[in-house]
């Protein structure tokens, strides 16, 4: 007799008619069964350890089984979303009804895999199974009372996937077998084995067996071989660890083990086993499945979060170890495709925070801001992106979120807002250093190092600009890298990266620890415009911290609420930190020289921002916000390579100038709270106000007392004459000098000035004028230069009837040469004056003129620098 003929082939079969016990002997073997063999493992330590009521959930198993119809395990209800103002903007439904398969449909092979590899004993068993049950108290032993094996039944499964949810807690386990010795009860063998292949997960979002034929192997699951019908089964037992596309090799190794079991067990013969092993498996390209916007992506990711919390998943953002962390990503995925795919069975009514006229205007900032960048991918993709959020405020929802350009395709796939880690560049020093320091006793006043570094770690300056001793406010101001390094080592990295990790930053990593440029946004993986902007958010909400999202609540299709309208929030900066680092970004932007100085809204309502820009102009941010709203923009490339004029305050700050003035157009005028209250200040910050208030305010006016007037704020993007930190930085700054002319004769003499570095320079003509024959006027000026040193240019002409002078010009520091020429004026007299040209000296600098004629004199200067 064959193998094949000792094991029949097929499950025997047991008759689809319901069973005629009576309830009162069903319900006394029920609990008999339950009772010597769950409570045996389980239920005592249990009920000693968490005191569950066991009795109750047995009730509450066979009510929810009796209550189930074969339609439980088919129906669909069609989901429902709806934007801030209770509009319907999608309807979610899902394909299950399609891909169903009735249990004469579904293939021999398919169901004696799946018994061969998930319950050897399915057939005789009545729900749960004694063997499995020891497997997993043998387990539970050895690990110290954490459940780490299931020893789950094919009913155990169905009843988890359809009625429970995958923790793996001591309650849910009872409450599992009780459901599936209900089920037993009350289904056949065929039904609930039909039941199992028709809503077991397969990875990739594919439910059944025959939507996973479909979607791997272009094939209806009649038509498949027992080998692919064998690699299919691999998946169920683990989908994040056998999913076909990312762990290919283990997926296969699984099928061998099946069919070896198939072959053990007598339901395939040597010959079948041995071609079915010796089969190349080659699945179908994965199919990317697209929403129609990007708002639509993110509803679904945090609906679906939004369902994982209520069923008591949570969420962890940093680990111990490489082990927990995929252990954690293999329940989070697992537990996520369930949840995901109920929004399209469950019949849900989603409350969102959407609201489409700000999605609409968000939009298209970013797409009409970077309009000028048409070059595409060979998938028709722009190659230069953008992302930007928006959190309302006084919710601390998302109120609008963009993930990439419009495109001429239908659906988008990446929504960059979240899915994409990039380096935050100084946009993350606010955050990581500043307000972690006004913590710890720091004020704006307080006096920081702004002095050149040396050293082998030595970081620099953007435009190798340094003003040494400046105030904190400063600092942030011009963005300084050297003043925020010795910041952060003095703060201790892991304390400030504290601040990150109760952000919820989900993208930190060992090195981000090791290495002390983390302060400057040079992360291992980086971070999500989504995460910058709920930073952000949390300065404007007075330190305390949001989980963004845009789900309001989510009830069933009667109104009964699955997910609640609960708004936590937990505290990660003092509100007097909070409020002093509003203040300091809001001189971010009134101050002409600071590097957010365009984000200046065309309303009359405050704003607080920061640029942020990496190396190689790779990528650029503007975070900011208002008292009503929080913007946070990203424009990059999906490779890591630059974009030709890119830094903080050009693209990004356009896109997000262009938005909010569009949304704060029909709101009041509002300023910023107060920074801190005298009820708000503590002894040591009172302290420190004390002792560094007269030195910073010294700081404060070096900083601006070679600013002009007439000063002005160059963007030249081509040249990248304007950015932040990791930038190049260009303020040329143009003094202007009239002289004026009286009696016979008289002279003035032209001025001009320089400056660099994002602190800018500055000049003021001075004039001098005389009146008769022979007289002399002389003009001098001064302005600092930035770069890698300081120096001054004065230019002195003179001039008298009938006589000639020499005018000569100076130069020290960075700046380049200089020269100056005065002609006489009209006169009695023929007067002729000339300026002798300086000498260039180190650093770099461009090189300044000056000249007068007759009774006027101007002067210009500029200069720039650039930092790698």
């Amino acid at each position: 007799m064959s193998r094949n003929q000792q094991g029949g082939g097929n499950p025997r079969p047991r008759s689809r008619k319901r069973k005629t016990n009576s309830m009162g002997w069903r319900v006394i073997k029920t609990i008999a069964i339950c009772l010597l063999v769950a409570f045996a493992a389980l239920a005592a330590l249990a009920v000693v350890r968490v005191g569950i009521p066991v009795v109750s959930m047995y009730r509450n198993a066979m009510e929810v089984v009796d209550q189930s119809t074969e339609d439980t395990f088919k129906a669909e209800q069609t989901s429902l979303v709806y934007d801030v103002d209770g509009n319907e903007i999608k309807k979610l439904k899902g394909e299950k009804d399609v891909h169903y398969l009735e249990y004469e449909d579904i293939p021999d092979a398919a169901k004696l895999a799946i018994i061969a590899i998930e319950d050897k004993n399915f057939t005789s068993h009545r729900g749960i199974d004694i063997e499995g049950i020891a497997r997993a108290a043998i387990a539970l032993i050895q690990n110290h009372g954490e459940i780490t094996q299931g020893g789950s039944t094919i009913t155990q499964q169905l009843a988890r996937n359809v009625f429970l949810n995958f923790e793996t807690t001591y309650s849910r386990k009872i409450q599992e077998m009780f459901i599936a010795v209900a089920l037993e009860q009350k289904y056949t063998k065929e039904q609930i084995l039909e039941f199992y292949l028709n809503n077991v997960y397969f990875s990739n979002g594919y439910y059944g067996i025959e939507a996973a034929s479909e979607a791997y192997f272009n094939k209806s699951a009649n038509e498949l071989t027992i080998s692919q019908i064998a690699f299919l089964c691999a998946i169920p037992n683990s989908p994040t660890r056998y999913d076909p596309y990312e762990n290919p090799d283990a997926t296969l190794e699984r099928r061998d083990r099946i069919l070896k079991n198939m072959y053990e067990e007598g339901y395939i013969s040597q010959d079948q086993y041995e071609k079915s092993l010796s089969e190349e498996i080659t699945v179908e390209p994965r199919k990317e499945t697209q929403s129609n916007d990007y708002a639509e992506t993110y509803i679904l990711k945090c609906a679906t979060e939004s369902l994982m919390k209520e069923r008591g998943f949570e969420f962890k953002y940093t680990f111990d170890d490489a082990e927990e962390e995929e252990a954690y990503n293999e329940e989070y995925d697992q537990l996520y495709n369930v949840c995901r795919q109920s929004l399209y069975t469950a019949g849900y009514r989603i409350y969102t925070s959407i609201d489409m006229d700000m999605q609409s205007r968000l939009q298209e900032s970013v797409s009409s801001q970077l309009s000028m960048f048409t070059e595409k991918t060979d998938d028709g993709i722009y190659e230069v992106q953008g992302a930007a959020v928006c959190i309302d405020n006084s919710t601390g929802r998302v109120a609008a979120i963009v993930g990439g350009r419009e495109e001429d395709q239908e659906g988008y796939g990446l929504n960059r807002a979240y899915q994409s880690y990039r380096q935050p560049g100084s946009a993350i020093k606010p955050l990581l250093v500043y307000t972690p320091a006004l913590e710890q006793g720091y004020t704006a006043y307080s006096t920081v190092d702004d002095s050149r570094m040396t050293g082998e770690d030595a970081v620099s300056n953007s435009g190798y600009s340094y003003l040494g001793p400046i105030s904190l406010r400063r600092a942030v101001q011009k963005s300084s890298n050297v003043a925020t390094y010795r910041l952060y080592q003095e703060l201790g990295p892991e304390e400030c990266l504290k601040y990150l990790e109760n952000l919820n930053f989900a993208g930190l990593e060992p090195e981000d620890y090791e290495y002390d440029t983390t302060c400057l946004g040079g992360f291992t993986k980086g971070t999500t415009a989504v995460e910058m902007a709920a930073g952000y958010a949390t300065l404007a909400n007075d330190g305390k911290y949001r989980t963004p999202t845009c789900i309001v609540r989510i009830t069933d299709a009667d109104g009964n609420v699955i997910v609640p309208n609960e708004e936590e929030s937990k505290e990660i900066y003092s509100s007097s930190a909070a409020r002093s680092m509003t203040d300091i970004l809001e001189s971010c932007v009134t101050d002409s020289s600071a590097t957010a100085s365009g984000c200046d809204l065309d309303v009359d309502t405050a704003v607080a921002c920061k640029t942020g820009t990496t190396s190689n102009y790779v990528d650029g941010w503007l975070c900011g916000y208002s008292p009503y709203y929080t913007t946070a923009v990203w424009v990059g490339r999906d490779v890591y390579e630059p974009v030709d004029g890119l830094t903080g305050s050009s693209y990004p700050e356009d896109i997000w100038k262009n938005f909010m003035d569009k949304v704060h157009q029909t709101l009041p005028e509002k300023g910023f709270d107060s920074t801190i209250g005298e009820s708000d200040e503590t002894d040591s910050t009172r302290s420190t106000r004390a002792t560094t208030e007269e030195e910073a305010e010294q700081d404060i006016s070096m900083d601006q007392g070679s600013q002009g007037l007439d000063e002005e704020k160059q963007k030249d993007r081509n040249n990248n004459n304007s950015s932040d930190s990791n930038d190049q930085i260009s303020n040329g700054n143009a003094g202007n000098n009239n002289g004026t002319s009286g009696g016979s004769n008289s002279g003035s003499a032209g001025n001009n000035g320089s400056g660099s570095g994002s602190s800018g320079g500055s000049s003021s003509g001075n004039t001098s004028s005389d009146s008769g024959s022979g007289s002399s006027g002389s003009g001098n000026n001064s302005g600092s230069t930035g770069g890698s040193g300081s120096g001054s240019s004065g230019n002195t002409g003179s001039s008298g009837g009938e006589t000639s002078g020499g005018g000569s010009s100076d130069n020290g520091g960075s700046s380049g040469g200089d020269s100056g020429s005065d002609s006489g004026g009209s006169g009695n007299g023929s007067d002729s004056g000339s300026g002798d040209s300086g000498s260039s000296g180190s650093g770099s600098g461009s090189g300044n003129s000056g000249s007068s004629s007759g009774g006027s004199g101007g002067s210009s200067g500029g200069a720039s620098a650039q930092g790698e």
